[in-house]
C-alpha cells in the first residue's frame, strides 16, 4: 500500500527503536526528579530542570538515529505539515507511547509504593478543566513553535545548539505551568503514568491540550509567519483572483520540480 511505503525497510525500524528507548530513558529520568524520597520533596525548579535538560541530552543523542520527537504533539504536528508520512507518524506515535509506559513502569519498580503515584499529571484543585486545558494547549503551542522555529533549514543565523534550546523551551513550560496541570506538554508523558499507576482523572486534557497547540503552533509558523516558498505559491495559486473574476492563476514549474513564479491566464 502507498501509505505504508517506507515503512519495510530497517531504517524504518531503527528509527522505531531510537525513539522508543529515548522515550523510555526521558521517562525514567524525568520522572525520577519527582519522586519525592526525601523530605522536602524537589523543588518546581528542580523538576523543570530536569525535564528540561533530559529532553535536551536526548534530542542530542538521538537526533541522527530518528527524528526524536519524543513526543505524540510533536509528532502530529509534523504530519499535518506534511514533513513526515501519516504512517510514520503514526508509528511514531505508537512507539512513544509505548516508550513511555515502560518508563513509567522501571520508575514504579525502583520507587517505594508509599511514595506513588509518581509523576502523575493532574490540574491543580482550584482551576478548572477548561482553564487546565488552555494551560497545556498555551506550553504546547510555545513548545512546538520553537522546534518549529529552531529547525527551520531557512534560517542561518541560530548560534547555538538546537537540542539546548527545545530542552530550554520544555523547562520554561515546566516553571510557568507545573503548579496549574503539572505541565504535560507531552500526551505520553502522562498516559505513561496513568498506565501504571491506574490514574485516569481527566486524563483528555493532557491529550486534546497538547495536540491541539502542537497543531496550532505548526499551521501559524508553516502557513503565516515563515511560509516554505513552494507552500506560499501553492497559497497564492490557490486563493489569488484576477479583479474582473474571469482570470485563473496558473503555478508554472521548471524541470526538476522547482516553483517559478505566478502567471493569470484568461
Amino acid at each position: 500500500m502507498t501509505a505504508f511505503k517506507g515503512i519495510w525497510t530497517r531504517q524504518f525500524w531503527t528509527a522505531m527503536a531510537g525513539e522508543f528507548l529515548a522515550v523510555f530513558l526521558f521517562l525514567v529520568v524525568s520522572l525520577g526528579s519527582t519522586a519525592g524520597l526525601n523530605t522536602p520533596g524537589p523543588s518546581d525548579t528542580h523538576i523543570a530542570f530536569c525535564f528540561g535538560l533530559s529532553i535536551a541530552i536526548l534530542i542530542h543523542c538521538f537526533g541522527h538515529i530518528c527524528e526524536a520527537f519524543l513526543n505524540p504533539a510533536v509528532a502530529l504536528a509534523m504530519i499535518c505539515t506534511r514533513k513526515i508520512t501519516v504512517a510514520r507518524g503514526i508509528f511514531y506515535i505508537i512507539v512513544q507511547c509505548l516508550g513511555a509506559i515502560a518508563g513509567a513502569g522501571v520508575v514504579a519498580l525502583i520507587t517505594p509504593h508509599s511514595n506513588w503515584p509518581v509523576g502523575v499529571t493532574q490540574e491543580h484543585v482550584t482551576i478548572s478543566h477548561g482553564q487546565a486545558l488552555l494551560v497545556e494547549t498555551i506550553i504546547t503551542f510555545q513548545l512546538v513553535f520553537t522546534i518549529f522555529a529552531s529547525c527551520d533549514k531557512k534560517r542561518t543565523d541560530i548560534k547555538v545548539p538546537i537540542p539546548l534550546i527545545i530542552g530550554l523551551s520544555v523547562t520554561i513550560g515546566h516553571l510557568f505551568a507545573i503548579q496549574y496541570t503539572g505541565a504535560s506538554m507531552n500526551p505520553a508523558r502522562s498516559l505513561g503514568t496513568s498506565v501504571v499507576f491506574n490514574k485516569w482523572g481527566n486524563h483528555w486534557i493532557y491529550w486534546i491540550g497538547p495536540m491541539m497547540g502542537g497543531i496550532l503552533a505548526a499551521f501559524v509558523y508553516e502557513y503565516l509567519f515563515c511560509p516554505d516558498p513552494a507552500v506560499k505559491l501553492r497559497l497564492q495559486a490557490t486563493f489569488q483572483k484576477a479583479d474582473d473574476g474571469d482570470e485563473s492563476v496558473q503555478l508554472h514549474v521548471r524541470p526538476g520540480g522547482e516553483y517559478n513564479k505566478l502567471e493569470t491566464t484568461a
